[in-house]
């Protein structure tokens, strides 16, 4: 009896508990709806005027205008294939005939999903929420501004037919490269109006509003291609097509629209910022928000950059064997068994990107290779390898090593037998020699009594990101890096140790000038300023002396210090170096890692093949400036020493090489 009493009093209280939760409830949800309807927007009429919101411009670094994103093309839904509008619907809002602008559950699913990830605001938006977002001009992701959402959704809803609704709606969808709206579409990638898409058409279309630039068929077909399958799966699951029609579709084969001449210059370059700004704020406020966006970008260097890379590239392809350079793929999406190249020149004192090239023809090819970390860098990496010689082990420039055969034990694994790409070896030589001539057996030793995790260690303090594993070949440049990663991180050689981060975007201001992001030059010393100018001297040599002399050959006169690589196989060929002011990294290679051969079969190295074209760019980039030496520590001083033994060499001496060392050094081994 006592334990029922018991009970029943917990029952009353829990009853209780819940009338005050309820009213509670009740009068939080009147505070929110009131608060939420002060100033809300007026709906336009007619409906049509609300895709009429202000374009996005994006701007170069001095202010020229790049690009202009915007600009609407308005179609009835009466001339738009039925094809298209299941697709869209089937993907986007099935409900969308039967839900008074509000899909119930997929609300309560968004609302269970962000009580579980505390912090995120999940969306379920209906076509005519996302209809409503175009009257916001604040895109912060808050549950006030969703509720705002939804209260103006209904508005739509109660005010207009689902019909008016749905024609403003496929006119505001953004499909990248600039267009908006079905009809701009349906002519830039096939060629024709909207009513004459086809089901396969229609269905690539709609996959691609989720994410413009990470679906854009010209820089990812496969990607725009799977995402097709699930259009066309959601058709077949919401039972406006059949299983067998969505088969047919998906082996209909799609012929997109080459893009054309004479259109904007840099696309690299901008396809790197709106995949940036996409990823920021999203694709309703990049194309709807009538943002003004500053970039880094200095047109004339873009267009210097792209032409260097096309000019060194149809150099190469004259001299190059025939097996090397066969005839590109039918699918001008594809363009693997072509020569590309990529360029990246940032500026050293900041970090700004200046150019960006991420092939040899935007509009044959826009996967951007400049900014994937897939190309090994041969050895272009071995500046962080000598680096940490010095400061790690007390090595210098005039230090000696015997150019020799050598064999590194592994354990656990087979012995690691590096080779020079001469078959040749020099004997004793010091440090700096063995940079300039980028001999690979010195290397190889060097890993060994430094260890692979300390040389990765140093090519993460100057801002290498991609995946380096902790072998000893990593030293002679085995992982996969970017051009983008090599020329910034080369730059904090240039600076003197000191590291700053590549950034695109200067400032991003929304339709009312209000600052939404402002870039703030951060730097921080990563390097010894005294190691760092020892190797900065020893790649000086390269430039001056050594595997990268094309350079001077060519006219470059500047102060210069830089590096070439070349795989095995010679299957990439690079050259990433700087001057004061900017530092520029360059890339050459097939995509499908076939070899760089000339007509006699003989390898084309980084010397011969990337070097040039960073002669070409750099002395059109640095025109008219002065001549300015690197920076030399009052801790360092330069010795002559003799190339063989290190030691010191008098004036008198034939034979001589001036190191940089750091004073009370003795250059004598």
């Amino acid at each position: 009896m006592q334990h029922a009493y018991k009970l029943l009093r917990k029952m009353v209280a829990l009853f209780y508990l819940f009338i005050a939760f309820s009213g509670i409830a009740a009068v939080f949800s009147a505070i929110l709806f009131f608060y939420s309807i002060k100033d809300l927007p007026r709906l336009p009429e007619p409906l049509s005027r609300i895709i009429e919101t202000p374009p996005t411009e994006i701007f170069s670094a001095d202010g020229q205008p790049v690009l202009l994103l915007g600009g609407r093309e308005y179609v009835p839904v009466n001339r738009v294939s039925l094809n298209f509008i299941q697709a869209i619907l089937a993907t986007e809002d099935h409900r969308f005939w039967d839900h008074p602008g509000l899909n119930i559950l997929r609300t309560i699913k968004a609302l269970w999903l962000n009580l579980i990830n505390p912090g995120r605001v999940q969306g379920a938006s209906t076509i005519t929420q996302q209809l409503a977002k175009n009257l916001f001009f604040s895109f912060e992701q808050t549950y006030t501004r969703k509720f705002r959402e939804l209260l103006v959704a209904l508005q739509i809803e109660a005010q207009f037919s689902k019909q008016e609704i749905l024609e403003a709606y496929i006119n505001q969808i953004t499909f990248g490269v600039n267009a908006v709206g079905i009809e701009p579409a349906a002519r830039l990638f096939f060629g024709k109006s909207a009513a004459e898409l086809t089901l396969a058409e229609a269905a690539f279309l709609a996959g691609l509003p989720k994410s413009p630039t990470l679906y854009s068929p010209y820089s990812y077909f496969d990607r725009a291609k799977e995402r097709q399958m699930v259009v066309l799966k959601r058709m077949v699951a919401t039972n406006v097509i059949s299983a067998k029609e969505a088969e047919m579709a998906a082996q209909k084969e799609l012929k997109i629209i080459p893009r054309k001449a004479g259109r904007r210059s840099g696309n690299y370059f901008l396809d790197v910022v709106l995949k940036k700004l996409e990823k920021r704020y999203g694709t309703d406020v990049l194309y709807h928000g009538g943002l003004k966006i500053t970039t880094t970008v200095n047109p004339q260097m873009q267009a210097w950059a792209e032409e260097s890379i096309s000019n060194g590239i149809v150099r190469l392809e004259k001299d190059m064997d025939d097996s090397s350079n066969e005839k590109p793929d039918k699918n001008e999406l594809r363009n693997s068994e072509k020569l590309q190249g990529a360029l990246v020149a940032i500026e050293t004192r900041s970090g700004a990107v200046k150019a960006v090239v991420g092939g040899r023809n935007y509009l044959e090819t826009q996967y951007n290779r400049s900014v994937t970390n897939s190309r090994q860098p041969g050895s272009g990496f071995k500046p962080f390898l000598y680096y940490c010689a010095f400061d790690k082990e007390g090595l210098t420039p005039a230090s000696v090593f015997e150019d020799k055969p050598v064999t590194i034990p592994v354990t656990g694994a087979k012995d690691w037998v590096p080779k020079n790409f001469e078959r040749e070896y020099s004997g004793p030589v010091i440090l700096k020699q063995a940079m300039t001539e980028s001999i690979n057996t010195v290397a190889a030793q060097l890993v060994a009594i430094t260890g692979p995790e300390a040389v990765i260690e140093v090519a993460r303090q100057c801002g290498i990101k991609s995946p380096l594993k902790p072998v000893f070949s990593v030293a002679l440049g085995t992982s996969g890096v970017s051009p983008l990663e090599m020329a910034s991180a080369f730059a904090t050689f240039a600076t003197g140790g000191i590291r700053h981060d590549p950034f695109f975007i200067w400032r991003v201001e929304d339709a009312f000038g209000r600052i939404l992001e402002e870039h703030i030059v951060n730097s921080h010393s990563a390097l010894d300023p005294e190691v760092t100018y020892q190797v900065v001297d020893m790649l000086q040599g390269v430039v001056d002396q050594g595997s990268g002399k094309s350079i001077r050959q060519l006219g470059f006169e500047l102060p210069a210090a830089g590096k070439t690589g070349t795989t095995n196989g010679y299957r990439d060929a690079w050259f990433t170096g700087f001057t004061p002011t900017l530092s520029t990294s360059i890339w050459l290679g097939f995509d499908k890692n076939k070899d760089l051969r000339d007509k006699r079969h003989w390898g084309i190295t980084g010397g011969r093949g990337a070097a040039p074209i960073w002669a070409e760019f750099m002395k059109k980039a640095t025109a008219g400036e002065p001549s300015r030496a690197f920076t030399q520590p009052a801790g360092i001083e330069m010795v002559n020493v003799n190339p063989k033994t290190g030691k010191t060499a008098y004036f008198f001496s034939r034979d001589r090489i001036k190191v940089a060392l750091r004073q009370g050094k003795e250059s004598d081994n």
